[in-house]
Protein backbone atom coordinates (compact mmCIF):
# COMPACT_ATOMS: atom_id res chain seq x y z
CA UNK A 1 0.00 0.00 0.00
CA UNK A 2 3.06 1.85 0.45
CA UNK A 3 4.59 1.54 -2.71
CA UNK A 4 1.29 2.82 -4.80
CA UNK A 5 0.70 5.78 -2.83
CA UNK A 6 3.95 6.81 -3.58
CA UNK A 7 3.43 5.43 -7.03
CA UNK A 8 0.12 7.33 -7.31
CA UNK A 9 1.44 10.65 -6.17
CA UNK A 10 4.42 10.14 -8.79
CA UNK A 11 1.41 10.10 -11.59
CA UNK A 12 1.60 6.34 -12.21
CA UNK A 13 -1.44 4.26 -12.90
CA UNK A 14 -1.68 1.29 -10.08
CA UNK A 15 -3.80 -1.73 -10.73
CA UNK A 16 -3.53 -3.82 -7.44
CA UNK A 17 -4.39 -7.65 -7.12
CA UNK A 18 -4.67 -7.16 -3.77
CA UNK A 19 -5.50 -4.34 -0.87
CA UNK A 20 -6.21 -6.74 1.92
CA UNK A 21 -6.32 -10.27 3.13
CA UNK A 22 -7.65 -11.80 0.10
CA UNK A 23 -8.12 -10.83 -3.72
CA UNK A 24 -10.98 -11.53 -6.07
CA UNK A 25 -9.89 -11.26 -9.67
CA UNK A 26 -12.97 -12.60 -11.30
CA UNK A 27 -11.14 -15.69 -13.13
CA UNK A 28 -10.00 -17.63 -9.91
CA UNK A 29 -7.35 -15.92 -7.36
CA UNK A 30 -4.49 -17.65 -8.05
CA UNK A 31 -0.74 -16.06 -9.76
CA UNK A 32 -2.28 -17.36 -13.40
CA UNK A 33 -4.87 -14.90 -12.67
CA UNK A 34 -2.63 -12.37 -11.16
CA UNK A 35 -1.00 -12.59 -14.70
CA UNK A 36 -3.56 -12.15 -16.47
CA UNK A 37 -5.01 -9.51 -14.67
CA UNK A 38 -1.71 -7.61 -15.74
CA UNK A 39 -1.92 -8.45 -19.16
CA UNK A 40 -5.61 -7.15 -19.72
CA UNK A 41 -4.11 -3.93 -18.49
CA UNK A 42 -1.07 -3.99 -20.49
CA UNK A 43 0.95 -3.02 -17.32
CA UNK A 44 4.29 -1.44 -17.73
CA UNK A 45 5.44 -3.54 -14.84
CA UNK A 46 3.70 -6.53 -13.05
CA UNK A 47 5.45 -5.94 -9.64
CA UNK A 48 4.61 -8.83 -6.33
CA UNK A 49 5.97 -8.08 -2.94
CA UNK A 50 6.55 -10.63 -0.57
CA UNK A 51 8.37 -11.62 2.50
CA UNK A 52 9.88 -14.91 2.00
CA UNK A 53 10.30 -17.61 4.43
CA UNK A 54 13.24 -20.86 5.76
CA UNK A 55 13.29 -23.14 8.16
CA UNK A 56 16.72 -21.96 8.70
CA UNK A 57 16.46 -19.18 10.89
CA UNK A 58 19.58 -17.71 10.10
CA UNK A 59 18.47 -17.05 6.38
CA UNK A 60 18.58 -13.18 5.53
CA UNK A 61 18.30 -10.40 3.23
CA UNK A 62 16.77 -9.37 0.03
CA UNK A 63 15.81 -10.72 -3.54
CA UNK A 64 14.16 -10.25 -6.56
CA UNK A 65 12.77 -13.07 -8.09
CA UNK A 66 12.90 -12.90 -12.27
CA UNK A 67 11.37 -14.94 -15.27
CA UNK A 68 14.31 -17.58 -16.48
CA UNK A 69 13.94 -17.11 -20.03
CA UNK A 70 12.10 -20.31 -21.53
CA UNK A 71 11.13 -20.39 -25.57
CA UNK A 72 7.33 -19.86 -25.67
CA UNK A 73 6.63 -18.90 -22.50
CA UNK A 74 8.53 -16.27 -21.40
CA UNK A 75 10.96 -15.39 -24.00
CA UNK A 76 8.84 -12.43 -25.22
CA UNK A 77 9.22 -10.84 -21.31
CA UNK A 78 12.90 -11.93 -19.96
CA UNK A 79 15.31 -9.38 -21.03
CA UNK A 80 12.82 -6.56 -19.78
CA UNK A 81 11.64 -8.57 -16.63
CA UNK A 82 15.64 -9.08 -15.86
CA UNK A 83 16.09 -5.31 -16.54
CA UNK A 84 13.52 -4.37 -14.07
CA UNK A 85 14.55 -6.76 -11.08
CA UNK A 86 18.11 -5.36 -12.11
CA UNK A 87 16.72 -2.07 -11.10
CA UNK A 88 14.42 -2.94 -8.12
CA UNK A 89 16.80 -4.77 -6.37
CA UNK A 90 19.13 -1.95 -6.29
CA UNK A 91 17.44 0.70 -5.77
CA UNK A 92 15.69 -0.95 -2.71
CA UNK A 93 19.26 -2.11 -1.20
CA UNK A 94 20.16 1.35 -1.72
CA UNK A 95 17.30 2.29 -0.09
CA UNK A 96 16.99 -0.16 2.81
CA UNK A 97 20.60 -1.37 3.59
CA UNK A 98 19.69 -4.95 3.69
CA UNK A 99 21.66 -7.79 2.43
CA UNK A 100 22.04 -8.80 -0.76
CA UNK A 101 20.43 -12.04 -1.99
CA UNK A 102 20.58 -10.98 -5.65
CA UNK A 103 18.40 -11.28 -8.83
CA UNK A 104 16.78 -14.63 -9.08
CA UNK A 105 16.01 -16.33 -12.38
CA UNK A 106 12.88 -18.93 -11.78
CA UNK A 107 11.01 -21.07 -14.26
CA UNK A 108 8.93 -22.65 -11.88
CA UNK A 109 6.20 -19.68 -11.16
CA UNK A 110 3.08 -19.60 -12.87
CA UNK A 111 2.66 -16.10 -12.37
CA UNK A 112 6.25 -15.35 -14.64
CA UNK A 113 5.10 -18.10 -16.84
CA UNK A 114 1.83 -16.73 -17.52
CA UNK A 115 2.77 -13.03 -18.00
CA UNK A 116 2.30 -11.51 -20.98
CA UNK A 117 4.42 -8.08 -19.67
CA UNK A 118 7.66 -7.59 -17.39
CA UNK A 119 7.38 -9.42 -13.94
CA UNK A 120 9.42 -9.07 -10.76
CA UNK A 121 8.85 -10.56 -7.11
CA UNK A 122 10.70 -8.72 -4.60
CA UNK A 123 11.26 -10.91 -1.57
CA UNK A 124 12.37 -7.88 1.05
CA UNK A 125 13.03 -10.33 3.80
CA UNK A 126 12.43 -13.09 5.98
CA UNK A 127 9.46 -13.77 7.81
CA UNK A 128 11.26 -16.31 9.85
CA UNK A 129 14.22 -14.24 10.94
CA UNK A 130 13.53 -13.07 13.85
CA UNK A 131 15.89 -9.84 13.31
CA UNK A 132 14.48 -8.96 9.82
CA UNK A 133 10.56 -9.92 11.24
CA UNK A 134 10.71 -7.52 13.28
CA UNK A 135 12.05 -4.95 10.58
CA UNK A 136 9.18 -6.01 8.06
CA UNK A 137 6.79 -5.19 10.72
CA UNK A 138 7.43 -1.40 11.28
CA UNK A 139 6.06 1.68 9.04
CA UNK A 140 10.01 3.28 8.88
CA UNK A 141 11.17 0.15 7.07
CA UNK A 142 8.08 -0.84 5.04
CA UNK A 143 8.21 3.09 3.85
CA UNK A 144 12.35 2.44 3.00
CA UNK A 145 11.12 -0.57 0.99
CA UNK A 146 8.54 1.24 -0.89
CA UNK A 147 10.80 3.98 -1.58
CA UNK A 148 13.20 1.88 -3.04
CA UNK A 149 10.90 -0.17 -4.90
CA UNK A 150 9.01 2.92 -6.63
CA UNK A 151 12.63 4.60 -7.41
CA UNK A 152 13.74 1.36 -9.34
CA UNK A 153 10.37 1.41 -10.88
CA UNK A 154 10.87 5.07 -12.03
CA UNK A 155 14.76 3.74 -13.19
CA UNK A 156 12.99 1.03 -15.91
CA UNK A 157 9.88 2.63 -16.98
CA UNK A 158 11.86 5.43 -18.15
CA UNK A 159 14.78 3.12 -19.10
Amino acid sequence: MRARRLLLARGYRVAMTRTGPTIHLGDGDGNIARARFCNRRHAALMVRIHADGSTDRSQHGFSTLVPAWHRGWTDDIYARSLRAGRALQRSALAATGAADRGVVQRSDLTGFNWADVPAVLVETGFMTNPTESRRLKTGAYQQRVALGLVRGIAAFVSG
